[in-house]
């Protein structure tokens, strides 16, 4: 018998070469081919594989083409709506990942069930039994009543079922089971999941059906498989949340029917998901007395004010001091310090700094910077700041107090949690006083060092 022919395939960008190579030569990315058995000619079998996602149109004027918004229908989860952008829309194809056991599954199978009230929905599971689903909706307290359930991973019997079954929503968990008798590599592989996710989007498209593909991680924690997964979809929605705490975060990432950035939070239950209205509350802790080294900032997720406590500890380092943040950039902190010693005249170059955000949030934006000086000053005099004190505010090399999106938005969430002291940024001063809040507004990081010095 011939050998079967190799031929290695970018995880990234999908490019193909017929050799090893560290570098794909397609997009550039390095460590990303992936060996696979090369396609026979002809194997494709139908012409329609490579048919657009969508329906062809004529050439029209931008001006003339009718635009209305999509009519959206809620799942029952008031915070996966929120992600979403108020709802699923008919023919909308999205791509949830996270960690294992993280909660994806166990969130659809709530969504597909308040769904099955409104919609014919169908569940298909290729990574368990229908017995198993079963087991879980019981153990959630789910009636089931109208949830159609196929265990499958062939993607030409889940199509021919989706055309007799005819369903407005449908769940498919998880892409990576899937498999295509057209081609003969493995489920999972780079051609596999490119091919089943374009066919299912293809569905989607033109039957009207709301599809949502569950998708594994890598451990680095992106999507496993080929990049060009996530821009076929219409969403992707990353579940976040360490395993052995009870919240999780669901953030949108890609969103062509709402706000990217979103996110959502849930709480693990013995019943399941549920959402959190006030997660604020998660992330400030509960000391009854304020502490050293602790500040409480503002930051938004999305259009969601969320308060977020952040805390540093400075301690004797000695030659070679550790820098550690988690939940922080750790390099924007190296910066940060530097800032704070040579325009405050604050120094740690001979301290261990460590800094945490409490309750497992990443913040990424700049106007945490503020919050962060504040608290690493806070600990190394080990003075505590006010009590109902907030602070936010980006920092510049030249110790200037930048100003925040939306401060104004944010100093109205901490007023109404019942804070009175905020030091924010001059351009974010409010115009009208805001009941309970007392402001003080700074324009550099010394400014604010003895604000805080003289509260």
């Amino acid at each position: 018998m011939a050998k079967e022919k190799s031929i290695y395939t970018c995880s990234d960008c999908g490019g193909i070469s017929p050799k090893w190579l560290g570098k794909c030569p397609s997009c550039g990315a390095w460590n990303t081919l992936i060996e696979g058995v090369a396609e026979a000619p002809g194997a494709s079998g139908k012409n329609n594989r490579y048919q657009a996602l969508a329906k062809s149109q004529p050439v029209a004027t931008l001006s003339e083409i009718e635009a209305t918004d999509f009519e959206r229908t809620r799942t029952g989860q008031d915070e996966l709506d929120r992600v979403l952008g108020g709802g699923i829309v008919a023919g909308g194809v999205v791509l949830i990942g996270g960690d294992p056991g993280i909660g994806k599954s166990t969130l659809l199978l709530q969504a597909i069930d308040d769904l099955s009230q409104k919609l014919p929905v169908l569940y298909v599971t290729g990574e368990e039994s229908g017995a198993q689903i079963a087991m879980r909706s019981r153990r959630l307290g789910l009636a089931g009543l109208k949830v159609r359930v196929l265990a499958e991973i062939s993607l030409e019997k889940i199509l021919a079922t989706l055309e007799a079954e005819r369903p407005a929503f449908c769940v498919i968990d998880s892409i990576q089971t899937l498999y295509s008798e057209h081609l003969s590599s493995a489920p999972g592989s780079v051609a596999q999941v490119r091919e089943c996710a374009a066919q299912l989007t293809r569905t989607a498209k033109s039957s009207g059906c709301a599809m949502v593909l569950v998708g594994h991680v890598t451990k680095e924690g992106s999507l496993a498989g080929p990049r060009v997964l996530e821009h076929i979809v219409d969403t992707v929605l990353y579940f976040e949340g360490d395993t052995h705490s009870s919240f999780r975060l669901v953030r949108a990432i890609k969103n062509r029917f709402g706000a990217v950035n979103e996110i959502g939070v849930f709480a693990m239950t013995e019943k399941g998901l549920k959402g959190v209205a006030n997660p604020s509350a998660i992330f400030l802790s509960t000391h009854g007395e304020p502490v050293p080294g602790s500040c409480v900032l503002v930051t938004l997720e999305g259009t969601r004010p969320l308060l977020v406590e952040l805390q540093a500890l400075v301690d004797g380092g000695g030659p070679s001091p550790r820098r550690l943040s988690v939940g922080l950039d750790r390099d924007r902190l190296a910066m940060l310090l530097a800032v704070l010693h040579r325009h405050a005249g604050v120094a740690t170059q001979d301290q261990d700094v460590f800094v945490n955000a409490v309750g497992g949030v990443r913040i990424s934006e700049p106007a945490a910077d503020l919050a962060v000086l504040l608290a690493i000053q806070s600990s190394l005099r080990g003075r505590p700041l006010p009590k109902g004190f907030i602070a936010f505010g980006e920092i510049g090399l030249a110790g200037e107090v930048r100003p925040a999106p939306r401060g104004q938005e944010r100093l109205k969430e901490a007023a109404k949690l019942g804070f009175s002291v905020a030091v924010v940024p001059k351009a974010n001063a409010p115009k009208k006083p805001i009941e309970g809040l007392t402001v003080h507004a700074v324009e550099r990081i010394e400014e604010a060092m003895d604000c805080v010095r003289g509260l």
